[in-house]
């Protein structure tokens, strides 16, 4: 039996699966501990009882992800909205250190992923899917590379990348927090729990101000705004041959508003930005976990699992060593470490969700905001094309 559920009823389960989450990491001393995202949480959970239903009942439960799609749109739209230039130019070098890290990072994870997979007497191109091209690429990158590995004859590759993609989703999300809690203890770092938002800026008021209907509806005409026209630019670049994702555009239509809106003395209304980026940030983790077909990631694991243990290991290991420690030894790097090990496992909407749930416990951390965001929605992908482009001209790979 087939049970599919509309949009507004996806949209209704993932609100209720965000309050069972919240729910549980509050009475769970462990998951609030070490700041597991309520989305994560619920979103297991769901996805665990969806699994069973089907076990017991033979009901399978598939989801309508519009809402989804349109949500990962409009959160980095409030990304773009955020990321002022000036901002840019102050954290300039912790933005160039950190895309250094991610690079060097890009490689190991694959050189890691062929090992692996010469390991397991699989080709090498599999390894590449046990790598970047699942984990810091996600399931967008997954899917573009697995068709065209499968037009060169490796029909497996879209399967075993979006299982390693959605892998990588759940161990990001379950592994940042850790990181960041076990760094905070570990050296005495202490945030500023009473401090601002995690995304305003120093020198506004810690007084929020009341928000209004104009307040609302001016920022949802900004970000209707950046979806449309983000779209549009989206389609003209892929008309030429230019292949981005949608939200890139998105996100960059929303830099332009907000630089042009600051160059007119007519700042947005960051903290109305900052909600709408919140709600869709999080229903659109818990709409990604609730929705996972845990039945098909059992069937592959094995092999599967020691790979996902062996990149979680060395993601740990740079997030903790050298992330850290480049970033500043401060409570700042502890975020972005919980921040980078999201981004290099699952996506930058984890990344974010794993700095909500460590600011959210001991305080602000604008300088994460501005440069893992930055990093992973500007940058990451681009060096993660070159990276696997660099791999693919390897002799081993000629065959």
């Amino acid at each position: 039996m087939q049970l599919h559920l509309q949009e507004a009823d996806t949209l209704i389960l993932s609100i209720i699966v965000l309050y069972v989450g919240t729910f549980l990491t509050r009475k769970l001393g462990l998951l609030g501990r070490y700041n597991i995202p309520p989305a994560v949480t619920g979103g297991l959970l769901c996805s665990v009882v969806i699994a069973l239903i089907f076990v017991l009942w033979e009901v399978k439960i598939s989801f309508d992800m519009r809402v989804r799609d349109l949500l990962l749109l409009v959160f980095f739209s409030t990304i773009g909205l955020s990321a002022k230039l000036r901002l840019l130019a102050a954290g300039g070098k912790a933005l160039a250190a950190l895309l250094a890290i991610a690079v060097g990072f890009l490689v190991i994870q694959n050189a890691t992923g062929v090992l692996l997979a010469l390991g397991f007497d699989a080709h090498p191109a599999a390894g590449l899917f046990a790598g970047s091209i699942s984990f810091a690429g996600g399931h967008g990158t997954a899917i573009a590379w697995g068709n065209e590995a499968a037009k060169a004859g490796f029909e497996g590759a879209l399967g075993l990348g979006l299982a390693f993609a959605t892998f990588g989703l759940i161990a990001g999300g379950l592994v940042g927090g850790p990181i960041a809690e076990t760094l905070i203890r570990r050296h005495g770092l202490s945030g500023n729990p009473s401090g601002q938002s995690a995304v305003a800026e120093a020198g506004e008021t810690e007084t929020a101000p009341r928000v209004t209907v104009d307040d609302v509806l001016g920022t949802l005409l900004l970000l209707a705004v950046c979806v449309a026209a983000g779209d549009q630019v989206n389609r003209l670049l892929f008309a030429k041959g230019v292949l981005v994702p949608g939200f890139l555009t998105s996100m960059i239509i929303g830099i332009v508003i907000t630089n042009v809106a600051e160059m007119g003395k007519r700042p947005l209304n960051a903290p109305v930005i900052d909600l709408f980026g919140d709600v869709s940030l999080r229903v659109f983790l818990s709409m990604s976990l609730m929705s996972m077909d845990l039945l098909t990631l059992a069937g592959a694991a094995g092999p599967m699992l020691v790979v996902l243990l062996t990149q979680v290991f060395l993601m740990t290991l740079v997030a903790m060593i050298v992330v850290f420690r480049v970033m500043g030894r401060d409570f700042d790097a502890a975020v972005i470490s919980a921040g980078f090990a999201g981004l290099g496992l699952g996506a930058t909407p984890v990344a974010i969700g794993n700095m909500q749930a460590v600011t959210a416990k001991y305080g602000p951390s604008p300088k994460a905001f501005l440069v893992v965001p930055l990093v992973g929605a500007f940058f990451i992908d681009v060096a993660n094309a070159l990276v696997i482009k660099f791999f693919l001209r390897l002799p081993m790979f000629q065959y």
